[in-house]
């Protein structure tokens, strides 16, 4: 019988890490140019630059990758993928009873909201935002108060 891979397996799975042209699908919103194929690790690696009290958009996040590949854009739907991995393997070695995990919580979409698919959803994520001092507006859409002041610098 198959056994299912852990997220922490997902994570470190050794695809990625290309360089390729901008597909033609893409160039309209991205013009021409190459586009990282991103590594999962790597994705888990710039979360953690975002330290206590710092927050992380997803499109610093693949402009630090692009920029340290050398590449004009890094994936927009890889670099997702592996954030909603690194955020649920980093669930799962909290589980697993460890303490230093990445940092998932600290992640946001580019116009400060919170991310749905997130272990906790938006709860979860303002709750651990809180701790770290952050303040959540609430609605429909749950943003960080004045996010643009506590990005990380990469």
């Amino acid at each position: 019988m198959k056994t299912r891979r852990s997220w922490r397996e997902k994570l470190s799975h050794p695809n990625g890490g290309q360089i390729v042209a901008i597909p033609a699908k893409m160039a309209k919103r991205m013009g021409q140019g190459t586009l990282l194929i991103p590594k999962g690790t790597d994705v888990d690696a710039t979360i953690r630059l975002a330290k206590r009290g710092q927050l992380i958009k997803q499109s610093q996040i693949r402009e630090h990758l692009a920029r340290e590949a050398g590449a004009d854009h890094t994936c927009p739907i890889v670099t997702g993928i592996f954030v909603r991995i690194a955020a649920e393997a980093a669930a799962e070695d909290e589980r697993a009873g460890k303490q230093r995990v990445t940092p998932y919580w600290r992640v946001i979409r580019d116009d400060g909201s919170l991310i749905e698919k997130l272990p906790g959803g938006p709860a979860g994520q303002a709750a651990r935002l809180a701790e770290e001092g952050q303040r959540v507006v609430p609605g429909k859409k749950p943003r960080v108060a004045e996010f643009e002041n506590h990005l990380v610098r990469l």
